[in-house]
């Protein structure tokens, strides 16, 4: 058995560290936050993430706090659908879970902290490797370690990654978006992922959230598209003219909005672009936002991760040291590929400044969304499980 480091507490490291320690290597776990808690808003697991969760016993804890989705739903603000996906379509047992990530983190890093040891507070800058072990340098000069594999999951800035010289690609998208997670007693919105786009520089989106971490209230989530640099033109400007333009979207988030009184109390997410040479390198390995950040234009970041971790702990079990890493590589290149492919293909059809980009959606998307074989391939790559273009897709014990 190894001795080996994680790199990070969030959902790609928690994950990781779980089933390395459960197949009996002696883990460790390094988290920058010294008191980690659960923030975040609504994501959806989708039937990849679901199927992780459930080989790591977790599912049933996640879904008991989350929302079943049956579609993912967007339409022009005039009532034109250019994409209507239905899982059922492709697989009547596939749905999604509207998930507060607060609840995925909670049930990941308190199942982590029973099982592994975990040093928080400590923010891990770059790595120092000794013959075929590594030890880890802190943000003060501390050193940790020796560690004969190292796995690095400490998110889209990722230090470590920063200081290792294999980032082809590194930039911060510039577009993000505005998010605030609100009660919805009356249960407003349900089974959906429900989306309006107009044109290219304003997407409204709505999430059932299922209960959050704490409390049984249903709560739901709102995203507003936003780019970076309007986001202080956008607080300067006041919430009314803002209030006024999400209600002629959607009249139903009235409810919503009522709980917004500042600009304060929503958060602006920024995004990053990460693409790497390679996931691995002599014992090191990069996994989740730290090898391979995306927009979230496909939602897929935490599923994503989840699998990462699940493939790195099945590749360790099958090949010795760094092999195992480069197996890992092996098996998740097609997927990851395809996914870090067409979220970058696709993000400028729904936050830039190109009218001719959202023309093009507007005409192509109800057109794909009409024929079966390109509805299907839009339904499994929601899932998570595409490959690509054709029938092929990620092979998991789904529920």
């Amino acid at each position: 058995m190894a001795s080996i480091c994680v790199i990070g507490g969030g959902t790609a490291g928690s994950a990781a560290a779980l089933f390395l320690a459960r197949a009996g290597h002696e883990v460790r776990v390094f988290e920058r936050v010294a008191d980690p808690k659960p923030v975040g808003a609504g994501i959806i697991v989708q039937p990849t993430g679901q199927a992780v969760l459930a080989r790591l016993g977790l599912l049933e804890r996640v879904a008991a706090r989350a929302a079943v989705l049956d579609r993912l739903w967007l339409r022009t603000p005039r009532g034109r659908t250019l994409v209507d996906l239905h899982y059922a379509a492709v697989d009547p047992k596939w749905f999604g879970l509207g998930t507060h990530r607060g609840v995925l983190f909670e049930a990941l890093y308190e199942a982590a902290c029973a099982e592994v040891s975990i040093t928080t507070g400590v923010e891990i800058r770059k790595l120092r490797r000794e013959g075929t072990q590594h030890v880890l340098i802190d943000a003060n000069g501390g050193e940790h370690g020796p560690f004969e594999l190292v796995v690095v999951a400490d998110g889209s800035i990722s230090e470590v990654r920063a200081h290792a010289g294999v980032t082809t690609r590194d930039a911060a998208y510039p577009w993000g978006a505005l998010w605030f997670v609100a009660p919805d007693p009356d249960r407003v919105f349900t089974r959906e992922l429900y989306q309006v786009a107009a044109g290219t520089r304003a997407l409204y989106g709505v999430l059932p959230t299922g209960v959050g971490p704490s409390g049984d209230t249903p709560v739901v989530s709102l995203f507003w598209s936003l780019a970076a640099d309007q986001l202080d033109a956008w607080r300067a400007r006041g919430l009314d003219s803002w209030k006024r333009e999400v209600l002629a979207l959607d009249p139903r988030i009235a409810f919503v909005l009522d709980h917004i009184t500042e600009p304060e109390q929503l958060t602006f997410a920024r995004y990053r672009d990460v693409k790497m040479r390679e996931w691995h390198d002599r014992g090191v390995v990069f996994i989740g936002d730290a090898a391979h950040a995306t927009s979230p234009q496909l939602g897929q970041g935490a599923n994503l991760a989840l699998v990462d971790a699940m493939v790195l702990a099945d590749a360790v079990a099958e090949a010795p040291g760094d092999a195992a890493f480069a197996l890992y590589s092996r098996r998740r290149r097609r997927h990851l590929r395809h996914y870090q492919f067409m979220t970058r293909a696709l993000t400028p059809f729904f936050q830039s400044s190109s009218r001719l980009h959202g023309w093009l959606r507007d005409w192509a998307f109800p057109i794909a969304n009409a024929l079966p074989p390109f509805r299907n391939h839009m339904i499994r790559t929601m899932a998570g499980v595409s490959l690509g273009l054709g029938r092929a897709q990620l092979r998991l014990e789904l529920r």
